[in-house]
């Protein structure tokens, strides 16, 4: 087997044909650049043949007796292109023309990007020169085709099992933590969000889809720095400030943020459960406030070219929030069959966190030759989290004398992860070729001490304290061919991943081994037509892992009634996705289809005997859904735009209840968002946008979701030479964000209702300092290293 999978990751190609001198000419995007006049000039600088790229980019020279000729391209809005051939050593020549930068008004400008981008293996949402790039990179997501982001989760396509990378690196954050790093990534920083709804081999296996922030490079010479500040008002005030630098100097480009967020975060809930055993019914009112008055997100990136073949650049990311506190004061009413309260209780939750995240990552890429690259990659992340909670609670239940019940809990949970990853490229005209290799090493640990009270001393409960050892080896292999011929492009890999973990739990000891190798295949085909309409085919296999917080047994109480618990012994979930594409003028539509083996997600259920509410992780039977998706770009005036984003599908959820018995979850879900944009005054880039988002009712295993919606509001307005920029939001303005979450069947009858403050306005400022253009562009000589390729 592992002859094969060598042999597999490894191929070694041989090409050896005769050829007329020729090649292909794209820009710096890699897309194919048509009727392009090409002009060839001999040794004494006289002009000898003219010709024009095809409509895939292509050319070739014949007809051309002399060996010695220049090549010179003079294309409107792209630099001067000039090179020296040898006719009588024919390589196929791939040029690459570089985008021409003029300064206007002390900013660089140049062509504009298309905002949707269809290519072979994903979709790219370029944000540059668009009204959202003044929005945090949260609110990016939220305008991004194909993604919704519902009460802070965040699905492509109906689908939740998604891998966020930034720059393709791995993020180990997760929920609120997640939603707070890219809140204070600021959107003039990101380039494009890539939707890779099935990624190539050449990204891990893990996730059914990927969503891939791709961060700018600083281009400008010399130095220049961002400051910004954001105020918000949601039913508390919130703040953050933040300063960016940049510096770049010939072989030498720095860059380093560092953003502080600040203030008091608050959710209202209501809790119902129906006892149908006993004719009760118990609600909790819950409305939680927590203040976090020190968020700190830094970000450092530096890159160094050590000669024209060799550039090293190491990144460092790090998020920290010493301390999040608050207390809660929920009330429970308990109605007997009459609907008369008899019973109630009060749980006071004083609780406070701490969370820490660091990463870093080295990585070195050398060109071996004109065709060929390599790239080495190292990436190293910790996360570390703490919690307690002092939970006391009133009883005044009917019968029994009134009573106070105590308990508290620490829970540290502590993550590092390393991997190491080899990747090569070989790229010839129609060619490219991709493989390689990567090891990667997760440690975790959690530990959680319950205390409670016993005769007014707390005492140290051990049957409900746990400690969890996880460790979990991967290794990978992957290759993948692209071929590009005449209008079709085809892309097809195949990763093997093994998989080696071993997971501890302390009392009741508990050990949990597993090896296993899985091959997870990609295929993609893309057509292309004369008046440049893409019809699109693509299959990929994934696998879901459990998050490892997933996987922790212990028992996290809530309040005496209500805990979540995790399940070691959670399964990989293993995840189908077949799509079609079809794009036109900005017309994007996918049919796709999805089906998920034992899918795992968050469920409850209520226990009768000791009326307690539980929420855990679980693999439920099955998933299927299919459905279409389409987003539309209407430029109906220059200074109107109008975007249409949709998506419907038919998810299916196979679950076993509490009862044993097997029972289906269906429903027909739309998740829409249209906006429309207006440029008031182009000379201070004066712009507004109206948009609004709804999701009609979903599922989630056991769950029912209702529908909710959220109406917002963006203006931006530049000022000072366009050196200072003013933004306003206003979110959920009609404040229809609510929802209810709901389980029925057999004995479980429960829903919750969730507000998570959406309703907001903000006011934000950014004062651009330092250099902002690129003056007296020029061309750079070649490099002796690059002269030897």
């Amino acid at each position: 087997m592992y002859k094969i999978l060598f042999l597999l990751c490894f191929p070694v190609l041989i090409l050896a044909q005769k050829q007329l001198p020729g090649g292909t000419v794209v820009n710096t995007e890699n897309e194919k650049l048509p009727s392009v006049k090409l002009e060839v000039y001999d040794v004494q600088n006289k002009l000898i043949k003219e010709v024009k790229t095809n409509e895939n980019g292509e050319f070739v020279l014949e007809g051309i007796t002399e060996r010695n000729v220049k090549l010179v391209i003079k294309n409107p809005g792209y630099s001067l292109f000039e090179r020296k051939l040898d006719l009588n050593e024919p390589e196929p020549l791939n040029v690459i023309l570089q985008k021409e930068a003029r300064e206007i008004e002390g900013v660089v400008m140049t062509g504009r990007k298309p905002l949707v981008k269809r290519k072979v293996d994903r979709l790219e949402f370029n944000v540059e020169n668009s009204n959202i790039s003044s929005l945090n990179a949260w609110e990016i997501l939220k305008n991004t085709p194909s993604v919704t982001i519902n009460n802070s989760v965040l699905s492509v396509k109906g689908s939740t099992g998604i891998l966020v990378t930034i720059n393709d690196k791995k993020v180990m954050l997760t929920g609120d933590e997640l939603k707070n790093l890219l809140e204070n990534t600021q959107g003039d920083e990101v380039k494009s969000i890539e939707v890779i709804t099935n990624p190539p081999a050449k990204y891990e296996a893990s996730g059914s889809a990927v969503l891939n922030i791709v961060l700018k490079k600083n281009k400008i010479e010399g130095y220049r720095g961002i400051l910004s500040s954001k105020y918000v008002q949601t039913q508390y005030a919130k703040g953050v400030f933040g300063l960016s630098q940049y510096y770049k100097k010939d072989k030498l480009s720095l860059m380093g943020s560092y953003y502080k967020g600040l203030g008091t975060y608050y959710r209202e809930g209501t809790d119902y459960v129906r006892y149908p055993e006993s004719q009760t019914r118990w609600i909790s009112t819950m409305n939680r406030k927590d203040k976090n008055n020190n968020q700190n997100t830094l970000n450092f990136n530096a890159e160094y070219e050590l000669d024209s073949l060799t550039n090293i650049s190491l990144n460092y990311s790090g998020y920290f929030s010493p301390k999040s506190f608050g207390i809660y004061n929920v009330p429970t009413l308990i109605y007997n069959e009459q609907d008369i309260v008899e019973s109630s209780y009060t749980t006071i939750n004083d609780h406070r966190s701490r969370s820490i995240n660091n990463s870093v990552s080295l990585q070195i890429d050398r060109k071996l030759n004109k065709k060929s690259s390599l790239s080495w990659i190292n990436y190293f992340t910790g996360n570390n989290a703490d919690k307690y909670q002092n939970v006391m609670t009133y009883l005044n239940f009917a019968g029994k004398p009134p009573k106070e019940d105590n308990f508290i809990t620490k829970n540290k949970a502590d993550v590092q992860l390393y991997s190491t990853q080899f990747d090569y490229q070989w790229k010839g005209d129609k060619l490219e070729l991709e493989s390689g290799a990567k090891y990667s090493f997760v440690k975790t640990n959690s530990k959680l001490v319950f205390s409670d009270n016993e005769n007014g001393e707390l005492q140290y409960r051990a049957e409900k304290s746990s400690i969890f050892d996880y460790k979990e080896h991967n290794f990978a292999l992957y290759s993948s061919l692209s071929y590009n011929i005449g209008k079709w492009n085809f892309k097809g890999g195949l990763r093997a991943e093994m998989t080696d973990l071993e997971g501890i739990v302390s009392e009741p000891y508990e050990l949990n081994k597993s090896n296993y190798w899985k091959f997870f295949p990609t295929f993609y085909a893309q057509y292309t037509t004369e008046n440049k309409q893409e019809f699109g085919f693509s299959y990929g296999k994934r696998i879901s892992r459990p998050s490892y917080s997933w996987l922790n047994p212990a028992k996290s109480y809530y309040n005496l009634f209500s805990y979540y618990q995790g399940d070691p012994k959670l399964k990989a979930t293993i995840t189908h996705n077949l799509n079609l594409t079809y794009s036109w003028k900005d017309w994007n539509v996918d049919l796709y289809y999805r089906k998920e083996i034992y899918p795992s997600m968050e469920i409850s259920y209520q226990e009768p005997s000791t009326n307690s509410l539980i929420y855990y992780f679980t693999n439920i039977e099955e998933g299927e859904a299919f459905g279409l998706s389409l987003y539309k770009n209407f430029q109906v005036k220059p200074w109107w735009n109008i975007i249409v984003s949709e998506n419907l599908e038919h998810n299916e959820n196979y679950f076993k209840g509490t009862d044993g018995l097997l029972y289906k979850n269906k429903v027909w879900n739309l998740a829409s968002n249209i906006s429309t944009s207006f440029t008031i005054d182009k000379n201070s880039d004066w712009k507004m946008e109206i948009g609004h988002r709804y999701y009609s009712p979903g599922i989630q295993g056991t769950f029912r979701i209702s529908e909710s919606s959220a109406t917002y509001l963006v203006v931006n307005k530049k000022f000072f030479n366009k050196k200072l920029e003013a933004s306003l939001l206003f979110n959920d303005i009609f404040k229809t964000s609510q929802e209810k979450i709901s389980t029925k069947y057999a004995n479980q009858d429960n829903y919750f209702l969730d507000y998570r403050d959406t309703q907001s306005f903000t006011f934000s400022l950014k004062f651009n300092f330092g250099n902002q253009s690129v003056k007296n562009a020029k061309t750079i000589k070649k490099t002796a290293e690059q002269e030897r390729l």
